[in-house]
């Protein structure tokens, strides 16, 4: 979907595949944002995408941030990144997870974070389900997709 002004200068160039009303609406609020600086998960995710110089370590906040508003493992959303784009590499409009194969469009890095991770947490093919059956929904034509995934999780770290 394309929306272009006369100018001809394009201003949305896609849409993320979810039905409406699944994503989160952006709301301000009066609570500072975490600051995940001092957090050993922070260190640890940057220092594993500094490793395989992967763009996705300029999003270590960002990953933490969703994965604690979602209550999501902190490694799940890194993981999908990495084995999706490597970490960001592959990865062509914003969409560092390869949703909906790979044609999603996402308005920056850190909106697909947080929208990938609001709906593993939230959508009703995802929701309430255990990791391997999650990632079996994923991506379902993998067949060791997921052993993939948690295979990169525990190389972020062996415990959650």
């Amino acid at each position: 979907m394309r929306k272009m002004f006369a100018s001809g200068m394009v201003m949305f160039t896609g849409i993320v595949s979810a039905p409406p009303g699944t994503l989160p609406h952006q709301t301000s609020s009066s609570k500072p944002a975490p600051d995940y600086r001092g957090d050993p998960r922070f260190e640890t995710l940057t220092r594993f995408f500094h490793k395989s110089d992967c763009p996705a370590e300029n999003y270590a906040a960002e990953f933490l941030k969703a994965a604690d508003a979602n209550a999501l493992d902190w490694r799940l959303l890194p993981s999908l990144s990495f084995v999706e784009t490597s970490g960001g590499k592959a990865a062509s409009h914003n969409n560092l997870f390869g949703w909906d194969s790979g044609h999603a469009h996402f308005p920056s890095p850190a909106a697909a974070i947080h929208a990938v991770g609001y709906l593993l947490k939230h959508a009703s093919v995802y929701k309430n389900k255990k990791l391997e059956t999650l990632l079996a929904v994923y991506n379902p034509a993998g067949e060791h997709y997921a052993e993939t995934v948690k295979s990169v999780m525990r190389r972020i770290s062996p415990t959650e």
